[in-house]
Formats: C-alpha cells, sequence, structure tokens
C-alpha cells in the first residue's frame, strides 16, 4: 500500500521528535562508555609500565653486585630474573584483570543492565571452575607463594620430598629439577608439601678419622689441625671455609679402633669437594707423622701367618681297612662252585 505524503511527514516528524529526546542520553552514554575505557586503558598502561620499571630495577640491582664477593655469595642473576620475572607476570595479568573486569561492569551498568544475575552466575562458574580445577589451583597459588617468599631459586640443590636434585627452573604451576644422574623431574607445586633447601646460608662437611686406640689423641689433634690451617690459607679453599677446621672429638671408641669427628663449615653447595680435599689433606699429614688410619679388616688378620694345615684334606674313613665304611665297598668272594 503506497504511503501517502502526509503520513511520510508525520512519520519523518516522530522520528525527529524521539531523536530529539533521545540524543542527549545516547551522548551522554556514549560519552560515559569511551570516557570509562580510556581511563582503563590509561590506567591498566601505567600499572603495567609502573611494573616493568620495577622489574627492570631490580635486575639492574642484581647485575650491580654481580662478579663482587657479595654477588658470588648471595646474588644469582638468573635467579633473581626468573623470579622477578614470575612475579612482574603474576601482577601484570592481576591487575589487568581487576582494571578491565571492573570496566567492563561500568559499561554495562551504563546500559541500564541489571549486574546482580550476571554476578550471581558468574559467582557460581567460579565455584563451578574452582571445584573442577582446584588441582590447577592449587598449584598456581603455591607457585606464587614460593615465589614471593623465594623459598628456592634457579641453581639451588633441594629435596622436595617427591624428588631431589638442582632446581633448572621455577614456575607458577611446575618446578623443574635435574638429578643426579641428569634426569629432569617435572614437579607440580601443589604436591610439594616441605622443602629442604641445601643451597641457603652455609653447609656443613664432616669428616670421620679412624686410626688405632694406641695413637696419641693430642698429637692426631695436631695433625689434623695442621692439615685444616694449611688448606685455609690456599685458594680456593680459602673462599670456601667460612669457619674454622674443628676437631669434635670423638664420637666412636672400639677395642681395635677409634673414630675423630673433624668438622668446619662451608660455602653452600661446596660441601663435597671440601670434604674430599680435607681427607686427602688429612691422610697425607697421618702418613707423614707415621700415624695409621686403621679400616676393613682388623689388623689380626692382616698381620696373623698363614696356617700351614689350611689346605691340606680331612683325613678319609677309606684310609681304613678295618672301617665298616671300608668293609662295606669291599668286594664279596666268589664261591667255590668245584665242591
Amino acid at each position: 500500500m503506497p504511503v501517502t505524503l502526509d503520513e511520510a511527514a508525520e512519520k519523518a516528524t516522530n522520528a525527529a521528535s524521539w531523536v530529539e529526546e533521545n540524543w542527549s542520553t545516547w551522548l551522554n552514554t556514549g560519552l560515559r562508555i569511551l570516557l570509562i575505557l580510556l581511563v582503563a586503558l590509561l590506567l591498566r598502561m601505567a600499572v603495567r609500565r609502573a611494573l616493568t620499571k620495577l622489574i627492570e630495577r631490580m635486575n639492574r640491582s642484581a647485575q650491580a653486585v654481580e662478579g663482587t664477593a657479595l654477588g658470588g655469595l648471595l646474588v644469582n642473576t638468573e635467579r633473581r630474573r626468573q623470579r622477578s620475572e614470575a612475579i612482574g607476570s603474576v601482577l601484570r595479568s592481576v591487575a589487568s584483570f581487576l582494571i578491565l573486569g571492573t570496566a567492563g561492569l561500568m559499561i554495562l551498568g551504563a546500559f541500564k543492565i541489571d549486574l546482580a544475575p550476571l554476578l550471581a552466575s558468574a559467582g557460581v562458574a567460579g565455584v563451578a571452575i574452582g571445584f573442577g580445577a582446584r588441582n590447577l589451583v592449587t598449584d598456581f597459588l603455591s607457585g606464587v607463594f614460593m615465589i614471593l617468599e623465594d623459598q628456592y631459586g634457579v641453581g639451588d640443590s633441594v629435596d622436595a620430598g617427591v624428588a631431589s636434585g638442582e632446581v633448572v627452573e621455577v614456575g607458577l604451576r611446575v618446578t623443574k629439577l635435574r638429578g643426579v644422574d641428569g634426569e629432569i623431574w617435572y614437579v607440580r607445586n601443589g604436591e610439594i608439601k616441605r622443602i629442604g633447601n641445601l643451597s641457603q646460608g652455609w653447609a656443613t662437611a664432616g669428616v670421620d678419622v679412624t686410626v688405632r686406640p694406641t695413637e696419641d689423641l693430642e698429637k692426631v689433634r695436631a695433625v689434623i689441625a695442621e692439615a685444616g690451617d694449611a688448606m685455609a690459607k690456599e685458594e680456593p679453599w680459602n673462599e670456601r671455609l667460612w669457619g674454622p677446621v674443628e676437631v669434635l672429638g670423638l664420637s666412636e671408641v672400639l677395642l681395635d679402633s677409634m673414630t675423630i669427628r673433624v668438622s668446619v663449615k662451608t660455602m653452600p653447595g661446596k660441601k663435597l669437594g671440601v670434604e674430599r680435599e680435607l681427607r686427602w689433606r688429612i691422610k697425607r699429614g697421618l702418613d707423614e707423622a707415621g700415624i695409621r688410619i686403621v679400616g676393613g679388616l682388623p689388623p689380626q688378620a692382616e698381620e696373623s701367618a698363614a696356617d700351614p694345615t689350611a689346605g691340606m684334606a680331612a683325613p678319609s674313613v677309606f684310609a681304613s681297612a678295618t672301617s665298616p665304611q671300608s668293609a662295606a665297598t669291599t668286594p664279596l668272594p666268589k664261591p667255590d662252585l668245584s665242591k
């Protein structure tokens, strides 16, 4: 049905009046949405830039002490870098989620949308996802707290209970360990119930020296102390030893031996090398002083003469012709058939 000129003019007039009545609302809503987006993007950019500068400053401070004595003992650049990057990644993600999520809710509110059902649905969905992915959430939260508390880092030797070795990489969900045989262990952070860090603070190197009970204890102590003092004055042991070599005393006394315990504080991760070198020097010093280290077979077994009858066989019962065994093996005489 063709539209008349009057009807078209009436519709145009109604549309113009409707636009005139609502254009201010549209403009106000559009400007509000634009302002919300602009503020959210600027705030997100500022927060991410501030976090990035903070991470760069942490890395620069780690590089500044690298190569010094303090840096060699307390600072691991790769460890600090990975830790700062992980913390920065978490903070940037959390900041972006909070800023953009809040901006999205404000935009929906600008459109006069009731947010109560939406928030209720989001809460139920979050609870369902949390129950379904609780292991993932546990791993993630455990990784965050491990990194924030600096429980361990790259290069540390740790005992995680389920596996042990050197830390290769620390992630928010999985920690990589390299075992003693070169294998790589992927340990979920949520499964780690305890951590034994062997690379923090200091380590203790212990050596047991076993000598004969007839040796002079004061002479043995003097030889061990002299070997320890000489070791502490030479490189690189003067940096790896963090204290004097101490003779703690007798840890065991037996009839054929006595054991003397020697201990010294060392740099973390250098315990085994210090123990090997200390054993070497103590053994050499005891040999020069004429002190014998015992162990293995008892001295009586080593010094006793060989028994000349040890290789002789026991006498046989068949050597006697009158023994029952010889009589049983004697052939019966042939009967005389001529009679």
